[in-house]
């Protein structure tokens, strides 16, 4: 069974015949795909091609941090490229190898085939470029994704709300239905994107390495350390035990 936490609560339920979560939103980097290692392969080959003082353990330091601010660090580090050469290529290096095999958090895959087949909706939500949110729909199980958010489709970033917001509007979610919806992260600025949206954020804390990770005391109404033994059922659980909250 996964390890999860969240907080005694004794307000009263929600309507019982809202069907809950009414969808589930799933960030990329970190909580689909284990992707970290990939973006700091990439970094030091483009330091070792084009010089640069860089570092997996700088790359780690900067775990969810945007791609451009990254090629500027590695820049005053000594890199010889432009932002904008330095960000597309390590963005191409990431894509392609993705592109060749999505690194699937272990289990991820099962839960999200147990949720489609119980009839709620998965949307992806991610800062990560159109091309790269594409190939993981392609690989992921057909028909498991009903909709994507991607880097180009917002004009503001995570920890803003914005991305979890349109994904919701991409069901026809509005207002205070989001609380009803479950969104699943690990990083802490998509915590802090999902839980401003209002949705009922769940932290996933046992995969990925960082050397600034989520808080257990964190945004989010409660953690995962694993997608062993994640049900939908539990999904139903956590949105309505954080209804029942009224947080």
């Amino acid at each position: 069974m996964a390890n999860t936490t969240a907080p005694k609560t004794t307000a009263n339920a929600t309507d019982a015949n809202t069907k809950l979560p009414r969808a589930a939103f799933w960030d990329m980097d970190g909580t689909l795909i284990n992707s970290e290692p990939i973006w700091h392969e990439a970094e030091l080959w483009f330091a070792r091609q084009y010089g640069g003082d860089w570092s997996e353990e700088m790359g780690w330091k900067v775990t969810g941090t945007p791609v451009p601010q990254v090629a500027q660090m590695m820049i005053d580090r000594g890199t010889k490229l432009g932002v904008e050469e330095l960000t597309a290529g390590i963005i191409d290096f990431v894509a392609k190898r993705e592109m060749e095999q999505m690194p699937w958090m272990p289990g991820v895959l099962d839960v999200l085939v147990a949720t489609r087949d119980a009839g709620i909706p998965n949307v992806l939500v991610t800062a990560s470029p159109r091309a790269m949110a594409e190939s993981a729909v392609a690989q992921a199980p057909e028909g498991v994704f009903a909709a994507y958010v991607c880097h180009d489709d917002v004009t503001e970033k995570k920890p803003h709300p914005a991305p979890f917001l349109a994904a919701a509007a991409k069901l026809g979610i509005k207002g205070d239905e989001i609380r009803e919806c479950i969104a699943l992260e690990d990083s802490a600025v998509g915590l802090e994107s999902a839980a401003r949206s209002g949705a009922t954020t769940i932290a996933l804390t046992g995969y990925i390495r960082s050397d600034n990770p989520p808080s257990k005391n964190g945004p989010q109404f409660a953690c995962i350390e694993t997608w062993d033994g994640v049900t939908p059922q539990m999904f139903h659980d956590l949105v309505e035990l954080r209804l029942k909250s009224g947080r």
